[in-house]
């Protein structure tokens, strides 16, 4: 297995398509978590811990099936990841929650990707990489099209709001930095969940002590949250990192809005309009000029 997800490093087109459907995933997890928390259906502590608890559950499975596959039978594998990359994913899933409650879509998506990218740079500069000015160049034009695509859906940020998705987005940053050594991504990606329960643990004990919102909808987008769009796209997340630089982890995901409104307009009918055809065009662009220049 490990042979088969290192070539990923080795050939373009197995990392691409791993980081598509990553960031699909991505898309995806975004809009069950707005559906879940802006209609009221479940509190943000609930979802975080049936998001993180289904993720851990489907993984744990899938790792099992893949042992027994291997092996001829089914075996309770050995606990992989490690206890620092749980706490990032678990620092990300509850601040990116709550955050939701006070901070509207667009503001939350500019400051979540924003602090990414911002992390992700930095890590590479103390890292003593060294970017090239046509990198510099993809940077700013790639953030510059997210700007102005998500530019008229922004409104002034809460400050509790704005800090807890800046928490998140360095958070998620540092959870894909430390992805990018795996070596069994979908082991390490089971791990990491699972050993994000205890800190679960301790959030659902808060829950029972206080009061909480709990709706058939809200339980069923939060188990699909956790199962699909976070564990398995986290897990294929992994993969795609070992084919990509830092850099261009970091600017790859400010894909993840233009590909919102892309299924907005393909499944949700909504119109095309020339500032998503400018904003995309420029992403896009930006994105080009760093993955074809290696750090």
């Amino acid at each position: 297995m490990n042979t088969r997800l290192q070539s990923s490093s080795q050939y373009p087109a197995i990392t691409l398509t791993f980081t598509l459907c990553a960031l699909i995933a991505f898309a995806a997890n975004s809009v069950l978590a707005r559906l879940a928390l802006i209609d009221n259906n479940i509190d943000p502590l609930s979802f975080t811990s049936l998001r993180l608890l289904s993720g851990a559950i489907m993984l744990a499975v899938l790792v099992m099936i893949t042992s027994a596959s291997k092996n001829k039978a089914i075996k309770i594998p050995s606990l992989e990841g490690s206890a620092i990359s749980a706490i990032f994913l678990f620092i990300y899933a509850l601040c990116f929650s709550i955050a939701y409650l006070s901070i509207s879509t667009g503001t939350g998506a500019l400051i979540l990707f924003g602090a990414v990218q911002i992390t992700m740079i930095i890590y590479q500069l103390l890292k003593g990489s060294q970017l090239k000015f046509v990198e510099w160049i993809g940077i700013c034009l790639a953030f510059s099209g997210f700007i102005y695509l998500i530019l008229p859906s922004l409104s002034t940020p809460s400050f509790s709001g704005f800090i807890l998705m800046a928490i998140a987005g360095v958070a998620w940053a540092g959870y894909t930095i430390r992805g990018k050594g795996s070596r069994d991504p979908l082991s390490d990606t089971a791990g990491n969940f699972i050993r994000s329960l205890p800190l679960c643990l301790l959030v659902i004990c808060y829950i029972l002590a206080t009061q909480h919102t709990l709706t058939q909808t809200g339980v069923t987008l939060a188990i699909i949250s956790g199962a699909i769009t976070s564990g398995v796209g986290y897990a294929i997340w992994y993969i795609a990192l070992k084919g990509l630089s830092a850099t261009q982890a970091g600017i790859v995901q400010l894909l993840v809005p233009v590909i919102a409104a892309l299924g907005g307009i393909i499944f949700v009918e909504e119109p095309i309009t020339m500032s998503f055809v400018l904003a995309s065009s420029m992403i896009l662009s930006g994105i080009l000029l760093v993955t074809l220049k290696k750090t």
